[in-house]
């Protein structure tokens, strides 16, 4: 039996329901799902998929990922609700490929862990399998596990494998709905210009699930905590010199202004920071972060290419406002600092976020 996998939540608990219901079938995974956005969140799906298999001993077979493809396949539905025709499609899509996959390895049934997922209908994937078994002479087995408290056992192995949990069901389109009915920030779809790797991020995801799978390999106990912390996006931001001349700056993290665009003076310099009139902004010479950061940048345009971590960058705050509350004043650093005009131009988000840490257990 070829099983349609869409990720581990719902593969880990259907694939072992499915070796007590069919204890003669051989079962093969098969992760096809371009419709996954973004592409990095594709990859930390993936790899808790092949994470889940390798604990159930489940082979598993991975397609292409052809986002242009699938968006072409669902254009002109882009404002369906979920459950509506752009689902449809998209069930058509994977299931069409695993299909395909099915007759290719020698398998000669279809299902797909769609069918446990609770945002899901039944009904609808039911009537996809049926029609795609139909064109590829295939059986096909359509088990509802979400029945007698599927749902929460579900969860529950979920919860004890500590698999990863995503919160949205994968395309672009979906997510920017719920993002925009919870009134959160969809931080999922953007990323920094510079190669770092920022706080609840998906990249900081697959950091910590690589974590996991060596601490499962080489057998170390640990748990994954949860924490409840101030988030932090730069968005846009830029500083000119009276005469409008654009100059490299860095702007550090946390760093928020009421207004977007300041124009003001610093107006005085004390130990290579100069204080600005305006947004109680502080630039920053680089000679001076380097001091108190312990980095060598020889200029700011190194520091914007190659960026230090968001811990160092937090660990200079620290050090450089000696505050016992959270600072959100403005810290841009400057290859040097000079009294007289400048606007400042910082536009950012905060907001209330949860991050997973991996704690080791003595």
């Amino acid at each position: 039996m070829l099983v349609h996998i869409c990720c581990s939540v719902d593969s880990h608990f259907f694939l072992q329901k499915l070796q007590h219901a069919y204890p003669n079938e051989k079962l093969v995974g098969f992760f096809y799902d371009p419709n996954i956005h973004p592409f990095s969140e594709y990859e930390l799906r993936l790899l808790d998929v092949k994470r889940s298999c390798s604990k159930l001993g489940i082979p598993l077979h991975v397609g292409d990922y052809n986002y242009e493809g699938w968006l072409e396949a669902v254009r002109g539905l882009e404002g369906e609700p979920e459950k509506g025709k752009r689902c449809a499609v998209c069930f058509d899509n994977r299931l069409e490929a695993s299909a395909q996959k099915a007759l290719e390895i020698g398998e000669k049934v279809l299902t797909t862990t769609l069918l446990t997922s609770p945002k899901k209908s039944l009904d609808q994937l039911g009537n996809a399998l049926r029609l795609i078994a139909d064109r590829y002479h295939l059986d096909i087995a359509v088990p509802d596990f979400r029945k007698g408290g599927g749902t929460q056992e579900q969860f529950a192995l979920a919860k004890e494998a500590m698999l990863y949990h995503q919160d949205y069901c994968g395309c672009i389109f979906a997510l920017s709905v719920q993002r925009d009915q919870q009134q959160r920030f969809a931080d999922e779809l953007s990323s920094p210009l510079r190669p770092q790797i920022l706080p609840s991020s998906i990249e900081e995801r697959i950091v910590l699930y690589e974590t996991v799978m060596e601490c499962e390999a080489q057998k170390t106990p640990f748990k994954l905590v949860r924490e409840k912390f101030l988030n932090y996006r730069l968005l846009r931001s830029w500083v000119k010199k009276s005469n409008q001349d654009v100059v490299p700056s860095y702007v550090l993290f946390y760093s928020t202004c009421k207004k977007e665009k300041i124009k003001a003076n610093i107006e005085f310099i004390n130990e290579g920071v100069g204080f600005f009139g305006k947004e109680e902004a502080r630039f920053i010479a680089l000679e001076t972060f380097n001091t108190l950061a312990n980095t060598h940048y020889v200029s700011v345009k190194e520091m914007l290419q190659n960026p230090p971590t968001v811990e160092i960058e937090m660990a200079f705050r620290n050090t450089f406002m000696k505050s016992p509350f959270a600072s959100l004043t403005p810290l841009i650093v400057l290859d040097e600092v000079n009294i007289g005009a400048y606007e400042l131009f910082l536009q950012s988000k905060t907001y209330h976020d949860i991050r997973e840490n991996l704690v080791l257990i003595s």
